[in-house]
């Protein structure tokens, strides 16, 4: 900690900032009873988190008019090129799973962020694209969510960073052998 004797001001370094204790989830959502089990008390703090943090994302693109889900197939678009993908491969590389992603898409068309064009050889294939003025949208939403991109690293160092995908990798996997 770095203090200005004459202005009374302090500066708190990172490594000072990350050894903070932050409220616990149990303390956040005032819950006086303790949890059933650990493993409830880490799937709570896990949605809790998960909730923090698309709220984080949604506000860095409240400005620009969009959900984080538009942002998402932006984003896999711009992914995918010039030739663009089928609706059914977006909606598969999506972030969040949503049965609606045609709805989506359709406003996101009518935004001019999208195109959409039938495929030839198979009428129910459609190829959707990502437009100049969606590609200059995300040139513009770059900075600001790479912000939210960066938060974890600024609480937890680069071994924490691999642990926790490890530990997040290792969960998805049962969610989806489970369901």
């Amino acid at each position: 900690m770095t203090i200005d004797i004459e202005s009374g001001e302090f500066e708190v370094t990172q490594d000072q900032k990350r050894r903070a204790r932050p409220p616990t989830v149990r303390e956040e959502i005032k819950q006086s009873r303790p949890f059933r089990s650990r493993s409830q008390e880490a799937y709570l703090a896990l949605l809790r988190t998960a909730d923090e943090s698309r709220r984080h994302a949604g506000q860095a693109l409240e400005s620009a008019g969009i959900t984080l889900q538009q942002y998402n197939v932006l984003r896999i678009l711009r992914g995918a090129g010039d030739q663009g993908l089928p609706t059914l491969s977006v909606a598969e590389r999506m972030l969040e799973r949503t049965p609606g992603v045609t709805r989506l898409i359709d406003r996101m068309e009518r935004k001019k962020l999208v195109t959409r064009e039938r495929c030839t050889e198979d009428r129910r294939r459609v190829w959707c694209r990502i437009t100049r003025r969606g590609l200059d949208l995300l040139d513009e939403l770059d900075a600001p969510i790479q912000e939210v991109d960066d938060a974890p690293a600024a609480v937890l160092d680069e071994a924490e960073l691999v642990q926790l995908i490890e530990y997040l990798d290792r969960l998805r996997a049962h969610f989806a052998r489970s369901s």
